[in-house]
């Protein structure tokens, strides 16, 4: 129960930044097949939308639940609710009121783990926009569908980047796995990089021991279950990107025990560091943070554009990549 407490407690930490995980839906499910132009704030809501559309910061997203739609501008305000068709048209119209140009050049795809959302991402957000690149946040409700469809969602979404000539991806924890299972089933030859945080590349070895428990199960919904660390299981058979990709681990060092002390070896406090090691990673780099706070650390975001930019982690230039096991 210690441990749980613990995720509440990040839980909680991420409602003070603003973010919220689980909350009352927005819309009267009533409504779908109704289309409605509305303008008016969000109240969160975030475990229950998937974004299937993505325009310089308007993204049009689909209810988990009641399967209808509504359209967000890149302040989170809601501009229209209704058909898929129906948002699409409304986006349109936001494009000739607000003059939006087409897009082009390099995106930055970010792609939160379970139970967080792409606020996570704030602090790394705004220091990618710096860097001259599109940032694209990518919402998906990772406590109420399997990961499979979480890969769906970002199918839809990357197929909409139409002007998109580079496409990197930063991903942190399950969201790693998202794009894996987004692999087995779908390929953009765009894709060019990316950096996977504090993400359990061969399971979970906390999902394992939390997995039966009811709490768990209610808070991590079906993907929570799919995490688990078992050598002939669902994560195993993912494939490994045959792009660049490197890896940041949460820990303490190679001498510790890390921030958690019922898991083996070195780890973040929810992942250890030897499952995050996905053999054909072109680069590898350990930074002294706990797993939630990962994309705001200094060292992992400096790391993280330089990789983007250059295919390495360090300024030198030289890589620490994971190879394959002899014999494999």
């Amino acid at each position: 129960m210690a441990v749980i407490a613990i995720r509440c407690g990040c839980a909680i930490t991420l409602h003070a930044e603003g973010e919220v995980t689980h909350s009352a839906q927005e819309e009267n499910p009533g409504r779908q097949g109704r289309n409605s132009i509305v303008s008016m704030k969000t109240m969160g809501g975030r475990q229950f939308w998937g974004d299937v559309y993505f325009f310089r910061g308007w993204r049009i997203q689909q209810n988990v639940f009641t399967g209808h739609y509504r359209l967000l501008d890149e302040k989170d305000r809601r501009h229209a609710v209704g058909s898929r068709e129906f948002c699409k048209e409304s986006l349109e119209r936001a494009k000739r009121e607000h003059k939006l140009q087409s897009m082009s050049g390099t995106a930055v795809v970010l792609i939160h783990g379970i139970i967080r959302s792409s606020k996570s991402f704030h602090q790394l957000k705004h220091q990618l926009q710096q860097a001259g690149y599109l940032v694209v946040v990518f919402d998906y409700p990772s406590t109420r569908v399997e990961i499979q469809r979480a890969a769906g969602y970002l199918h839809e979404t990357l197929e909409s980047l139409d002007g998109i000539d580079t496409i990197h991806l930063v991903v942190h924890s399950m969201g790693g796995l998202v794009v894996r299972a987004f692999l087995a089933e779908h390929e953009d030859r765009r894709i060019e990089r990316m950096v996977m945080m504090g993400v359990p590349n061969v399971g979970a070895q906390l999902a394992d021991q939390l997995k039966h428990r009811w709490l768990y199960k209610t808070v991590f919904g079906p993907a929570g279950q799919q995490l688990g660390k078992d050598p002939e299981g669902w994560i195993a058979q993912l494939p490994i990107p045959d792009f660049e990709f490197a890896i940041i681990a949460g820990g303490r060092g190679p001498k510790s025990n890390g921030f958690n002390p019922i898991l083996e070896g070195d780890d973040d406090g929810t992942v250890t560091v030897e499952s995050t090691r996905l053999p054909g990673a072109t680069d590898f780099i350990l930074v002294g943070c706990p797993h939630s706070f990962l994309m705001a650390h200094e060292d992992a975001t400096a790391a993280t554009i330089r990789f983007l930019q250059s295919g390495a982690f360090r300024s030198a230039g030289a890589r620490e990549p994971i190879r394959a096991p002899l014999g494999k």
